[in-house]
């Protein structure tokens, strides 16, 4: 992604909206841009997001209504 492209096509985008809550949206998000970057996912939790995709994938999952169903929940 080409950082310098993507600012240009957003200028574009809010050139041609008349949208007064797009405008005050993307105020707050760049205002926030600190907070928001603090948010991001640490290398542990991305690790074990994987992990549970790669589980999903490989059928390594118990349907939910089994796991109602063993711990006594319905």
């Amino acid at each position: 992604m080409d950082i310098q492209l993507e600012k240009l096509e957003l200028i574009k985008l809010l050139k041609e909206t008349d949208s007064p809550f797009v405008i005050n949206a993307i105020k707050k998000i760049l205002r926030n841009e600190k907070e928001y970057s603090n948010k991001e996912l640490d290398d542990y939790a991305i690790e074990g997001i994987e992990k549970g995709l790669d589980d999903v994938k490989n059928g390594r999952v118990v349907p939910y209504e089994e796991v109602k169903k063993k711990f006594g929940w319905i």
